[in-house]
């Protein structure tokens, strides 16, 4: 393998590289090839979000964190659909990531919680059917970033622009390593298998109504930065119940050394870096995979991004450290509560199927055995006839 080619590696695939080798001297060679790779992608991003910021106005620099996310992640992943429908489900994606977030932040509580709640479900619906992809990490992600970082006026005017552009990158890059896959189920089979019933369906619910509702609440409390309550609660909701009590348990320590980095930058750092923590932050918490250490990039960045409300530490400090816990106490909450709800509803299926199967079986008796005429000299002690009751005594004598 090439330079080239392991350059072209993701994550997973570099470190397997790693894993495999059986000497020393390959082994740092791949290691330094990696490391290389992750200083090449962090210049790259800095170099794409300081463009975007000089391009298209400093409000709009969060723009080019989004593209970035879309463009690194959707190489890789696709909507398991053929191309021409994943593009243009991405097109409805963009245009749901450029206008929902300005709609959700123009009205007051009810209306940012409608919005915010058709957005998600449409963001999990169009791009989440494949559940092994984690395309909602992505997508609800890059929709709480410009939720979180609105604009108005000849801003959002820039900004259209800027998602224009990001859309059409994606979209060439979608299309570019996806373009020779094969795949039968097309975008309108992803309606059709919305069903209620299905436990891609329950959790996609879940997750929309988690994440709003934690959203929504900390609209009640006034608390501010609320974004990264969402995006804590999202961290949490995860497809399966016992992945989201590992998440939970994993991501409490992470920010606890959260705090203490958190602590080391404010003394060691000049102010004028901090807002290039978060976009640093931003990369190495998608490319981080164990959860402990995500959690800790993450409150480090809602420490620093609370900075735009508290300018002092003590509002900094307190701020972020209580947003980032509130957003997991409430995810991790909330996910025990769905799974609960889910139970319950499970519960009730089964109820209805064993009676309805138990009904169609005791029809199906009544055809093959119909009672006799009204004139017939049959004995009366013995029906041909099974009523339900009938059934039941039978079956226990047997």
């Amino acid at each position: 393998m090439t330079v080239y080619q392991e350059l072209q590696l993701n994550q997973a695939g570099s470190k397997a590289l790693i894993r495999s080798c059986t000497n020393r001297k390959d082994k740092m060679r791949h290691t330094a090839i990696y490391l290389f790779k992750i200083c090449l992608t962090m210049a790259f991003c800095m170099a794409v979000v300081i463009g975007f910021s000089k391009i298209f106005g400093n409000g709009n620099s969060i723009v080019g964190v989004v593209v970035l996310l879309c463009v690194m992640a959707f190489r890789f992943a696709d909507f398991g659909i053929r191309t021409p429908h994943a593009m243009g489900a991405l097109t409805l994606m963009f245009a749901i990531l450029t206008f929902g977030p300005r709609l959700a932040n123009a009205g007051g509580l009810v209306q940012e919680f409608l919005v915010n709640t058709v957005c998600i479900l449409l963001l999990m619906v169009l791009g989440c059917h494949n559940v092994v992809m984690f395309n909602h990490s992505t997508l609800l992600l890059c929709y709480l970033l410009l939720y979180g970082y609105d604009v108005t006026g000849d801003l959002y005017i820039q900004r259209l622009i800027a998602m224009g552009i990001g859309a059409a990158a994606t979209l060439i890059v979608y299309y570019r390593n996806h373009r020779k896959k094969v795949y039968k189920r097309s975008l309108g089979d992803i309606f059709k298998e919305f069903d209620i019933h299905s436990l891609r369906t329950r959790w996609q619910i879940t997750m929309v109504f988690g994440v709003t509702t934690a959203m929504l609440i900390a609209g009640l409390l006034h608390v501010p930065r609320r974004m990264w309550i969402g995006i804590a609660a999202m961290s949490i909701l995860v497809p399966f119940h016992e992945d989201a009590k590992k998440r939970a348990k994993s991501r409490v320590p992470g920010n606890i050394v959260g705090c203490f980095i958190f602590l080391a930058l404010y003394y060691l750092l000049p102010p004028s870096i901090y807002n290039y923590v978060g976009v640093i932050g931003g990369y190495r918490s998608g490319a981080v995979s164990d959860l402990w250490l995500s959690g800790c990039v993450q409150h480090v960045r809602s420490i620093v991004d609370c900075g735009r409300e508290f300018s002092d530490f003590r509002g900094r400090y307190s701020s972020g450290f209580s947003i980032t816990f509130s957003g997991l106490f409430m995810g991790f909450f909330l996910s025990v509560v769905s799974e609960e709800f889910w139970i319950g509803c499970r519960v009730m299926d089964n109820k209805k199927t064993s009676k309805t199967d138990t009904d169609n079986f005791l029809s199906s008796l009544r055809r093959l055995f119909p009672p006799p005429p009204a004139n017939s000299h049959a004995e009366t002690a013995c029906s041909d006839t099974l009523t339900e009751a009938g059934y039941a005594h039978s079956d226990d004598e047997n």
